[in-house]
């Protein structure tokens, strides 16, 4: 098991920018793909983008590509997405995710998640 703990969100305006950082304890994170989800409201949470044990491989959704940038450093234990261009429909509660396994983090079913941070874009 590893604990992430997210931070960074806050209230924005379209077209500007945020930086979400996760800390994450317990077991060596390097041996955790990470991610990051989120979940507006009213909605089922989506993936976001992944990145792979030494950051070497990353993975978005089409919707925020060209845009976020998910990165880690593993010295830190801290996984990170900036988040550049905001749009208003991103606005959502973003969640930090690890798991051993690539796949079941793409998949959605990462057995490790943090508790969420808000992040609000207005027009």
């Amino acid at each position: 098991q590893v604990q992430l703990v997210e931070s960074g969100g806050g209230l924005v305006q379209a077209g500007g920018s945020l930086r979400l950082s996760c800390a994450a304890s317990g077991r060596t994170i390097s041996n955790y793909a990470m991610g990051w989800f989120r979940q507006a409201p009213g909605k089922e949470r989506e993936f976001v983008a992944a990145i792979g044990w030494f950051g070497g491989i990353t993975d978005y959704a089409d919707n925020v590509k060209g845009r976020f940038t998910i990165s880690r450093d593993n010295a830190k234990k801290t996984e990170y997405l900036q988040m550049n261009s905001l749009k208003p429909e991103d606005t959502a509660v973003y969640y930090c995710a690890a798991d051993t396994s690539r796949d079941q983090l793409r998949n959605g079913v990462p057995r490790n998640w943090g508790q969420g941070t808000q992040v609000t874009v207005s027009s």
